[in-house]
């Protein structure tokens, strides 16, 4: 389905913030018997309360993404790159999909050139093997691209053009999702909660059995391709989301689903990453590369290429398209721990430790590699988010 498509009908419509929204839209179980807790703390949503804005570019690869080995600079080169909207989501099962192909170099010390999420995850498995891992980067966390993501679990998020879905290419993806499903469950509960599910509301002002009004508007980027929908395959690891009688929930909108997400707090688990990687040996070299060619300097003979977007530039790949993403945080509320995604109002609410993040989609966020802010679109979407929240609600919920 198209983003555009998604902008007005889809409960997943910002970045597939939640591939069970999507998903659980023509399949929801009744709500019978539960009783969500007595109140909700009402977002605080308004354009003063607004800490951070920041801009990620996804790089999408209509084939999915790369994981492949070849030699070049006298070097061997394992790329594993072009991940779109779930690099977070599948960086671990991404990683274990390229081991193979390192370990088969026989060398026992590695470079990993880029710093986020994948090349992280990737330094990580790598010493889990045995290798002595160096990490060659321009930019660490907080600064990389990875680090503004929205930080929800989202594994087929602009991840692969639907015609390039071959069988072979929806197991592969399915045995990475279910590999980093599995270690993700396993960083449950840690210091600084790296990972946790919430509970989220999807708001919808139509049955979710309708589209909603102007839906097929043709808005979007007329070259965006219609996505793999992979996550059936997966399905059975998520909870089925429950529909809401009026009672049930404190919105001011008639139609409501409860769901489940899983949420990556993406300043301390990044962290987390970083202090595992260094206090197993780990070294960090700040180096920016402009061309392969520059490799055969490494000490390193095997190289692993995850620099994400940066592929385009630094090894000519056109296939990459980057898909602009902007995030918003609110200054942080602990006791909200629920998340929001209101149907056909551009509008997704994510708990996060570091603040309350909204995101909107950009009309034309396809194949637009800008970084610069809009903080325009992000003030009007916490206005559409105060919006749920009247003044008299909250003083009765308060």
């Amino acid at each position: 389905m198209k983003r555009r498509i998604f902008l007005g009908r889809g409960s997943a419509a910002l970045a597939a913030l939640s591939p069970l929204a999507a998903a659980s839209a023509c399949e929801v179980v009744p709500a019978a018997g539960f009783a969500p807790p007595p109140t909700l703390a009402p977002i605080r949503a308004q354009p003063d309360r607004l800490i951070d804005i920041a801009v990620c570019t996804r790089p999408f690869r209509p084939q999915g993404p790369r994981i492949e080995a070849e030699r070049r600079a006298g070097r061997t080169i394992v790329h594993n790159y072009g991940h779109g909207g779930s690099g977070w989501s599948l960086s671990w099962g991404s990683a274990r999909a390229a081991l193979p192909l390192i370990l088969a170099t026989r060398e026992p010390r590695i470079a990993i050139v880029g710093c986020g999420a994948i090349g992280l995850t990737t330094a990580r498995v790598a010493q889990r093997a045995g290798l002595k891992v160096r990490i060659y980067c321009k930019e660490r966390p907080p600064e990389v691209r990875s680090s503004a993501a929205t930080g929800v679990w989202s594994p087929d998020s602009r991840l692969c053009a639907e015609e390039h879905a071959t069988p072979a290419f929806a197991a592969a993806w399915e045995a990475m999702a279910r590999a980093s499903f599995k270690t993700y469950q396993s960083l449950l509960g840690l210091p600084g909660e790296p990972v946790a599910w919430h509970d989220g509301y999807v708001l919808s002002d139509e049955p979710f059995d309708q589209p909603v009004p102007g839906a097929s508007g043709g808005q979007g980027h007329s070259a965006e391709p219609e996505y793999a929908e992979l996550e059936p395959r997966i399905r059975e690891l998520w909870p089925r989301s429950q529909l809401l009688q009026a009672h049930e929930h404190p919105f001011p909108v008639p139609h409501v689903r409860r769901y489940t997400q899983l949420v990556f707090n993406l300043a301390s688990y990044s962290r987390l990453l970083m202090d595992d990687f260094l206090r197993e040996g780990g070294e960090i070299v700040q180096r920016e590369f402009t061309s392969p060619r520059q490799f055969a300097s490494l000490r390193e003979r095997t190289v692993v290429n995850a620099t994400g977007y940066g592929a385009r530039a630094l090894f000519g790949d056109d296939t990459i398209v980057p898909v602009r993403g902007q995030t918003a945080r609110l200054i942080p509320q602990p006791e909200v721990d629920y998340g929001l995604l209101w149907r056909g109002h551009n509008l997704a609410v994510v708990p996060r430790r570091d603040g309350i993040l909204v995101q909107a989609q950009g009309e034309h966020d396809f194949g637009d590699d800008s970084v610069v802010p809009d903080r325009a679109a992000s003030e009007a979407a916490v206005l559409r988010l105060a919006a749920l929240f009247p003044p008299q609600a909250a003083r009765s919920r308060a």
